[in-house]
């Protein structure tokens, strides 16, 4: 008895204890490891495979959108909506999501004065509404309102300005429900989109894929906030922008 209870307390034995608390501590820690560099990789395939996959692409037809001035409307191969008269010597991009406040503030400041100088032929006008504030709602109000901005563009683009303008305006407060489906179309029908197929084109969600495949491509180039104003491809501030259309 003696010596069985000694050799069971003895140095080796706690020894041996230790060892094997040590190999499953190892263990653990392998498998949580391993979890973290499985989810990374799920993350990084599903990034690539919005890319690889992105949807139907939005077009605005083979004859661009005009109006009696003269501005045409088309997609840009970065996917960007670019509405200007062909003339136009000066190239704005606006990268903006519809959740931001201070997108918002920029298109209540300087939304009209850049809808002007398109309209005067001064320069062309590129937005690029992406989604990366889903998070800011419980309905993803991003995603869904830059799916409609594109299904606006390209249902009548002579109206996309105005329907911005519009949407801004009814901008809902962070951490809500966002505006719903429904609404949006209302927006849209009172900023002049009464055709059946932009409704649908919101509630179907059809360039949902796109905007997310989009919305990585923009964060990818160096787009680090919203608004970000660039002039001919070089970053201003947005306070910069009168100045820089009236130069």
């Amino acid at each position: 008895m003696n010596k069985r209870t000694k050799s069971k307390n003895s140095p080796a034995a706690a020894q041996g204890v230790d060892r094997g608390r040590g190999i499953l501590v190892q263990v653990a820690v392998a498998a949580v490891l391993i979890g973290l560099i499985a989810a990374i990789g799920i993350n990084v395939a599903l990034k690539k495979a919005e890319r690889d996959d992105p949807g139907p692409i939005p077009v605005i037809g083979a004859q661009p959108g005009t109006d009696p001035a003269g501005v045409t409307a088309s997609i840009t191969e970065a996917g960007a909506i670019r509405i200007g008269k062909p003339s136009a010597a000066r190239t704005i991009r606006v990268v903006a999501d519809l959740q931001c406040p201070a997108c918002r503030q920029f298109e209540a400041s300087y939304g009209p004065l850049l809808t002007d100088a398109v309209n005067a032929g001064t320069v062309s006008a590129e937005y690029d509404i992406i989604a990366f504030l889903d998070r800011a709602s419980s309905t993803e109000y991003s995603t869904r309102a830059a799916n409609a901005s594109y299904c606006a563009a390209e249902s009548n683009p002579t109206r996309y300005q105005s329907w911005l303008q519009t949407m801004f305006e009814h901008q809902p407060a962070e951490g809500g429900d966002g505006l719903p489906d429904n609404t949006i179309i209302e927006i849209g029908e009172s900023a002049g989109y009464s055709d059946p197929e932009f409704a649908r084109c919101i509630t179907d969600q059809t360039y949902r894929k796109f905007v997310r495949a989009h919305t990585l491509d923009v964060l990818d180039s160096g787009i680090q906030s919203t608004p970000s104003i660039l002039v001919d491809g070089n970053p201003i501030d947005p306070e910069q922008l009168p100045g820089t259309i009236g130069s």
